[in-house]
C-alpha cells in the first residue's frame, strides 16, 4: 500500500539531525520525539475504530463517523497555528513565517474533508453541524492554549505527532477505507493527499527545531506537548463511534 512508503519519513528526520549548528541538541529531540511518536502509534492501533479498519470490520458507518471526528481537528489546525504565529516574538521571525505558511497551506483542507463525506454518500449538514467528541474538545482547548502562550515553541511537539501521523498512516488507511468499503478515489482524496503532503511538511520539521535550539527548557516543552497532544490526538479516535 501506498502508505507503508511512508513510515522511513521519521527515520530520515532523525538521521538528518546530524548537520548544522544545534545537531547534538537536534538529533536528541527528534531521537526523543520519535519515541513519543512510536509509543502513540501502538495506542492508535489498539483503538476501537482503527482495530475496525485493520481487520476488516469497518463499515461505511465507521467510515462517515471517523470523517466527522476528522473534520473538527483539521478545521481548529490552522486556527491554531495562525494563533502560536502571531504569539512569536520578532526574534524568531523566520518560524512565525513558517507556521502562517502552513496555516495558509492548510486552512480549507477540512472542505476536501467533507467533500470525500459526500462522495461517500454522507450529507453535507450533517458533517458541518456535528458536535466533537470529548477528546477533540480535550485536544481543541489544548492546542489553542498552548497557541496563546508566548513563543508557544512547543507547538513543534504537536506538529511532529499530527503531520507525522498524516505522512505514515493517512495513505494507509485511505487505502484500507477504500478497499473495504468500495469507495470512489473522490471519496478517500484528504487521506491519500495528507499521506503525501504531510510527508513534505515534515521534511521542514529539523529546520525549524533549529530556529529554536539548543535550549534544554524548549526542549523539554516540545517533549511535553508531544506527549499530551498523542494522548489527546488517541483519545479523540477512540471517542468516534459509529
Amino acid at each position: 500500500m501506498r502508505g507503508a512508503r511512508k513510515r522511513p519519513i521519521h527515520g530520515r528526520l532523525h538521521a538528518a539531525g546530524g548537520r548544522g549548528m544545534t545537531t547534538t541538541t537536534v538529533a536528541d529531540v527528534l531521537r526523543r520525539l520519535t519515541v513519543v511518536f512510536t509509543a502513540f502509534e501502538r495506542r492508535l492501533e489498539q483503538t476501537p475504530l482503527i482495530r475496525k479498519l485493520t481487520r476488516g470490520r469497518f463499515e461505511m458507518a465507521d467510515y462517515h463517523a471517523f470523517l466527522i471526528g476528522l473534520r473538527q481537528q483539521v478545521k481548529d489546525g490552522a486556527l491554531w497555528m495562525s494563533r502560536a504565529a502571531s504569539n512569536i516574538d520578532e526574534d524568531h521571525l523566520e518560524l512565525r513565517s513558517t507556521l502562517m505558511r502552513h496555516a495558509v497551506v492548510e486552512h480549507r483542507d477540512f472542505r476536501l474533508l467533507e467533500a470525500d463525506f459526500v462522495a461517500a454518500g454522507g450529507d453535507l449538514e450533517t458533517i458541518r453541524n456535528a458536535e466533537k467528541n470529548i477528546g477533540s474538545e480535550a485536544l481543541s482547548a489544548w492546542m489553542f492554549h498552548e497557541a496563546s502562550k508566548p513563543n508557544p515553541f512547543g507547538l513543534l511537539g504537536a506538529m511532529w505527532i499530527i503531520e507525522g501521523l498524516g505522512s505514515i498512516k493517512a495513505c494507509e488507511w485511505g487505502a484500507l477505507a477504500q478497499q473495504r468499503l468500495d469507495l470512489p478515489d473522490t471519496a478517500v482524496r484528504f487521506l491519500l493527499y495528507h499521506g503525501e503532503n504531510d510527508a513534505e511538511h515534515i521534511g521542514e520539521f529539523e529546520q525549524m527545531l533549529g530556529m529554536v535550539l539548543p535550549s534544554e527548557a524548549v526542549a523539554a516543552r516540545i517533549i511535553r506537548t508531544a506527549e499530551v497532544t498523542a494522548r489527546l490526538y488517541a483519545l479523540q479516535i477512540e471517542e468516534i463511534t459509529a
